[in-house]
């Protein structure tokens, strides 16, 4: 048990002195004011794109949590818009936004990433489901932001994650307020009982399915392995090894 406990201490604060360490030397706005928001051609242009697309994205968030966090989004379009639809929960006013921002942008001048991309048919299936999971969040009332451990805007992501199961998405481990579940110990199951998340007030719990592989959370982070999908995932850092 003493080695167990120790392996665990060294494999979760490890990766987070790390990946601190290296925020440390990066380079970054210093408020919001100084950040650039603007897009950075990461998605395919929706004019050039006809099919019905969906995205799940993230970027590094700002300031010195942005060491050990992202911040994460959804984006769709139907077959023939012009434009994306990009939904977000952020921390101030309403907090679930509706295009408050280009659907590719930087957040806090750091570059966006892909988690996920569906296209044709399928995504133009699933845009409904999405826009039903959107409309029963139900932290999206004024005030119902809390940066940690929840719920934020990883915990509305990972809510229509669990909700349209079919989008088959794992929000990175550093994705940080993803686990919240409520207040107190909570319990949840995806849609297609595939993954099994137990939650206590997002501070502690886990994750066991076949699409989250196993995961330890502690602390708004998450330690695991992926079996379905070979892949180690290390708090502050994210994932390492196969891509989904």
């Amino acid at each position: 048990m003493r080695i167990f406990l120790a392996s665990l201490t060294l494999l979760f604060f490890l990766p987070i002195g790390t990946a601190t360490a290296w925020w440390l030397t990066v380079d970054r706005p210093q408020s919001w004011r100084e950040a650039d928001w603007s897009g950075t051609g990461t998605l395919p242009d929706p004019v050039l794109d006809a099919e019905a697309a969906i995205y799940v994205m993230a970027a590094r968030t700002g300031g010195l949590k942005g060491a050990l966090s992202v911040h994460s989004w959804l984006v769709y379009k139907r077959a023939g818009d012009r434009s994306y639809t990009r939904y977000d929960k952020v921390g101030w006013g309403m907090p679930v936004r509706r295009n408050a921002y280009a659907a590719d942008a930087r957040w806090y001048s750091n570059q966006p990433f892909i988690i996920r991309a569906i296209h044709g048919d399928q995504a133009a299936r699933l845009i409904p489901a999405i826009e039903t999971a959107i409309a029963r969040y139900p932290h999206a009332g004024r005030g119902d932001y809390r940066i940690w451990p929840g719920p934020n805007s990883n915990t509305f992501v990972a809510h229509v994650l669990r909700a349209v199961p079919e989008i088959d998405a794992v929000l990175p481990p550093h994705a940080v307020g993803r686990d919240y579940l409520g207040p107190g110990p909570r319990a949840a199951v995806d849609r297609d009982a595939r993954d099994l998340h137990l939650s206590l007030h997002g501070l502690a719990g886990l994750s066991a399915g076949l699409r989250s592989g196993l995961e330890l959370h502690l602390l708004g982070q998450a330690i695991g392995i992926d079996l379905m999908h070979p892949a180690l995932k290390l708090p502050g850092i994210g994932r390492i090894g196969m891509a989904r």
